[in-house]
């Protein structure tokens, strides 16, 4: 049961990579340094040390702020398409090597995917949709939620880790929904 709460711990917190690249970083590297809920193995144990931590605050800050400007928005979206994806290898590879025997090679190309998809989803579909939309105007609250949703699954997935299965299960039973009710909708058309 330990290691299956690995695995959700593990992918819940590359797919808040794919959201931003620094929040479960920090939250790895914090919970491990000031609690015993982690105990991170090498070469993953750098993340835990204080000037790694303020490091990747300081990046923390430079990309919550460059996501909030307009233009600068795109510029970051850009940058972070090489970023999220290894963040989320670094975070998925951490977590799964801290109670399962998941091979590194495997545990990062895993880690990569699930951020690169979510960002690629978050960069390529869902912002684009939204600068048209509201031209531009609703880009710093979608932000603003992207942050709240990265900090909270990165939380839960170490916290609470069945909470994050539980949510991917709510996920697909809604996009399942949408998508039987987006066929329906073009049949009857």
């Amino acid at each position: 049961m330990e290691a299956l709460l690995g695995i959700f711990t593990a992918f819940g917190l590359s797919a808040s990579a794919g959201l931003n690249a620094y929040i479960p970083l920090l939250v790895i590297g914090v919970i491990a340094h000031y609690t015993n809920l982690i105990k991170l193995s090498p070469p993953y144990d750098v993340l835990a040390n204080p000037y790694i931590l303020i490091l990747i605050g300081v990046l923390l800050i430079i990309e919550m702020l460059a996501d909030k400007v307009p233009v600068a928005n795109h510029i970051n979206d850009l940058i972070q398409t090489f970023v999220r994806p290894v963040a989320g290898a670094i975070a998925f590879a951490a977590s799964a090597n801290i109670v399962t025997g998941i091979h590194p090679i495997l545990a990062l190309a895993c880690g990569l995917l699930v951020a690169g998809s979510v960002h690629v989803v978050k960069s390529a579909a869902i912002r684009p949709m939204v600068t048209a939309t509201t031209a531009g105007m609703g880009n710093v609250p979608v932000s603003v939620a992207e942050d709240i949703t990265s900090t909270v699954v990165s939380l839960l997935s170490i916290l609470v880790p069945v909470a994050i299965a539980i949510l991917v299960i709510i996920a697909i039973v809604l996009l399942m929904w949408w998508w039987a009710r987006r066929t329906s909708k073009k049949e009857t058309a």
